[in-house]
């Protein structure tokens, strides 16, 4: 297993440098700039210095099978759109224009929610190349991202996109079994139409205990979700998604517990937490984060300070537990660095925070994974698979 994951570096394009531009004119509007994504997708295609169409070359294509008999889940290439980017789960296929493999929508909640009433919620660290956001779950209840992706599920298959849908319990609960039965619903009918579910344990962003604190809940959570799938005709892949701040036996008792009640794979990790983003190799100072600090501290940090501790876990995951799936979220801005995880037993990727500060920025990630790969002498990832054992061996 290698371990040489390197923090690569990325040239700075003239259309990064735009990117920056627009980034210091929205400067007093970060939730709109957070929300135009959407539209960049959306009209990639027909902005001719845009350059963003749907990659249909098999090249990058991958295959994560399961030995539980799950479900395999088709990457156009294994870099996903992580999980609050689009949360409504609109216009799905949109993001395939801007280069990615797969999408994980939501984090949806068993009901409609506003998210935390302060503004602004979001913030751009421009020197740090991070973000940092107290959004508070913002979403429009699972039912209706379920449906959404429902129509849309089979036209971004077309596109050669993976359709995860994410989802956590409901803010505001204080009974357990309340707690159980909401997550559980939410599960289920995300279930019925997702390629794979992921389970969000750990977002950081409403003020509420994280769930991956309280194993006694988490394993009940697990055990019923499990169950539940078991009586299904259909057997998908299920995700548990992980904080990065956790100490290594924190971490060990979690999947101890994972691999026990039967789940697939985890995505290591989440926003990292506000009141720890010093442990983080960072130049903005805590008392800076305005946001963050106006709101009792909720939310955490993205981006590119995260890659180093996210590799860390990657690690002793993929050492302690090779049976288990794993999807690499924290950091993520260049090719190399998907190749690098790659070679350590990643599954995929899922990136966000990158968008904001590289034009089209999963197309560059393309073309850098793909010049990795030739590199080292393989026409392809499928290729590299077949050569490699680790790589192809079913998990979970």
């Amino acid at each position: 297993m290698s371990n040489n994951c390197i923090n690569h570096e990325y040239y700075m394009r003239v259309s990064d440098r735009i990117l920056a531009l627009i980034r210091r004119i929205f400067h007093n509007n970060p939730e709109f700039r957070h929300d135009s994504l959407k539209h960049v997708a959306r009209f990639a295609p027909v902005i001719p210095f845009m350059g963003g169409r749907p990659d249909l070359s098999k090249t990058l294509n991958r295959v994560v099978t399961f030995a539980d008999g799950s479900n395999p889940l088709h990457f156009g290439c294994p870099i996903m759109l992580a999980a609050g980017a689009n949360k409504t789960a609109k216009r799905i296929c949109d993001f395939a224009n801007m280069g990615f493999g797969g999408i994980s929508v939501g984090t949806a909640t068993r009901h409609v929610r506003e998210g935390n009433t302060h503004r602004p919620r979001i913030g751009f660290i421009e020197k740090d190349r991070a973000i940092h956001n107290s959004m508070g779950l913002n979403n429009d209840g699972v039912d209706a991202v379920t449906r959404r992706v429902d129509t849309q599920i089979t036209a971004a298959h077309r596109v050669q996109m993976c359709v995860g849908i994410s989802v956590a319990e409901t803010p505001g609960l204080t009974d357990e079994n309340e707690k159980l039965k909401d997550i559980v619903e939410s599960f289920s009918i995300a279930y019925r139409v997702a390629d794979y579910v992921e389970i969000n344990l750990s977002c950081p962003n409403t003020g509420e205990n994280r769930l991956d604190l309280d194993m006694t809940l988490v394993n009940k959570i697990f055990t019923a979700i499990t169950d539940y799938r078991n009586k299904q005709p259909v057997r998908k892949a299920i995700y548990a998604k992980l904080s990065p701040d956790m100490p290594e036996n924190h971490t060990a008792t979690i999947m101890d517990m994972l691999v026990k009640v039967g789940v697939n794979g985890v995505v290591m990790g989440n926003t990292y937490p506000t009141k720890k983003v010093t442990d983080l190799p960072v130049h903005v100072k805590y008392d800076d984060l305005t946001p963050l600090r106006a709101d009792g501290d909720r939310g955490g940090m993205s981006g590119r300070p995260l890659y180093e501790n996210m590799v860390r876990n990657v690690k002793f995951i993929r050492e302690h537990y090779p049976q288990m799936s794993v999807i690499a979220c924290g950091g993520i801005d260049h090719g190399y660095k998907i190749y690098d995880l790659i070679k350590l037993g990643v599954d995929a990727v899922q990136c966000y925070s990158v968008v904001a500060f590289r034009w089209m920025a999963a197309h560059a990630m393309r073309k850098e994974l793909e010049e990795a790969l030739s590199k080292d002498g393989f026409k392809s990832l499928a290729d590299y698979d077949a050569k490699n054992s680790d790589a192809k061996n079913p998990k979970g």
